[in-house]
């Protein structure tokens, strides 16, 4: 039975305190930390060796991967992380996620650089992981990192990197909108405690469709702390050539879609 919606509802939570040092002395602040971490260590460790096995097999005849099974891998990765720690630490696994969450009042700064922190020291565990299990295949395939692909511009890598990075952090504050939950509550369907699958699923499926547009061109970053992680394992000068787009592209795209987010899809641009 659909509940009737309070005005409460429909209403924005109360802004993050930039400064909140009480966090430091919760053992919540640390659990979500540690969750952002292990997210993004398995984050890595399954999204990288689905890469350098799809790149190991190309031009087999046996096939194997193609880019619609890597765009699933990521997709489906966030999809169950984001269900698993959405309680915990809101399921961000991503510095830009974070980022876009400072910028709309959703997080306190501490939490902001220690998510960073934390995802980061986990990518690049995660990666680490898989160059021990099978440095060969590693070294040969590029372990991971993202490129700007032969054939395309510097300038064409950031513009992917921008507006796969607004596809994703747009649907993450659509889909975790207070609001929006208010409005689920009365559809006439029945949901499992209202977004908590729904918006998980919403994300990875961002995540699915930005890789699929945008694998020929970078690889598909859209996430620092993936981009950074695998350059750091791989180590190699190709990997940090163009690394910087992988930061300020994803940052950018995450600043253009908290100010439209705050400033048209919310309610207090009203």
């Amino acid at each position: 039975m659909a509940r009737e919606v309070s005005a409460k509802d429909n209403h924005d939570s109360p802004p993050a305190p930039l400064f909140d040092p009480v966090e430091l002395t919760e053992w919540s602040f640390y659990r979500a930390l540690i969750a952002e971490f292990i997210a993004t260590l398995l984050f890595l460790y399954v999204t990288v060796l689905t890469v350098i096995g799809y790149k190991s097999h190309v031009g087999d005849d046996c096939g194997g991967l193609d880019h619609l099974g890597i765009a699933w891998a990521f997709g489906g990765m966030i999809f169950i992380l984001a269900y698993c720690i959405a309680d915990i630490s809101y399921g961000h696994i991503n510095p830009a996620v974070t980022f876009g969450s400072l910028l709309a009042r959703k997080v306190s700064l501490i939490r902001a650089v220690m998510y960073m922190v934390a995802q980061c020291l986990g990518a690049i565990s995660g990666a680490g992981i898989v160059k021990s299990f099978q440095k060969g295949y590693y070294e040969r395939n590029g372990g991971g990192a993202n490129m700007v692909s032969h054939g395309y511009s510097k300038g064409a890598g950031l513009g992917a990197e921008i507006i796969g990075t607004f596809v994703l952090v747009y649907t993450v504050f659509s889909a975790t909108d207070p609001k929006r939950k208010a409005k689920d509550s009365n559809a006439p369907i029945v949901y499992c405690n209202e977004s908590k699958v729904l918006a998980p699923l919403s994300i990875g499926f961002a995540v699915f469709m930005v890789h699929l547009a945008t694998i020929p061109i970078t690889g598909t970053g859209i996430n620092p702390a993936r981009s950074f992680g695998a350059a750091v394992i791989y180590n190699k000068a190709e990997a940090w050539d163009d690394h910087w787009i992988f930061w300020v592209g994803p940052f950018i795209g995450a600043t253009i879609a908290a100010l439209y987010h705050r400033f048209v899809m919310s309610a207090g641009a009203a």
